[in-house]
């Protein structure tokens, strides 16, 4: 399964209803399948501008990530599904890409001087 991040701006509200919000989010993510591997709080701040949604303007908003594992048939439905909470002012779902693999120095490039080596 592959590993995405949803980035959840979610209306200012108290600590027990932010709460229910992100427990009900979660829930349905393990509902559908998916393992949920992480939850971060970024914290309460000011929108960069107004978002309307759900005849309401919001101004201030609550920012979290979400890290989990799914299939990739998951995505839609549940961006549908957040979409049409009404505590939830704008969902975005990102697939994160595997990291790298490190690759060794080419040998014969450098001794163990850390000098070139001139072949002759």
């Amino acid at each position: 399964m592959p590993r995405y991040e949803l980035a959840l701006i979610l209306k200012a509200m108290q600590r027990p209803e932010t709460a229910a919000v992100l427990r009900r989010t979660v829930e349905t993510l393990l509902e559908r399948g998916a393992v949920v591997r992480a939850l971060e709080s970024l914290g309460e701040r000011e929108l960069p501008y107004k978002i309307s949604k759900h005849n309401l303007r919001h101004c201030r908003a609550g920012y979290f990530l979400l890290d989990f594992h799914a299939a990739p048939g998951l995505v839609a439905p549940l961006l549908d599904h957040l979409k049409r909470d009404v505590d939830v002012v704008r969902p975005t779902v990102l697939k994160k890409q595997p990291p790298p693999p490190q690759s060794a120095p080419c040998p014969g490039l450098e001794t163990a001087t850390g000098k070139r080596a001139h072949k002759r």
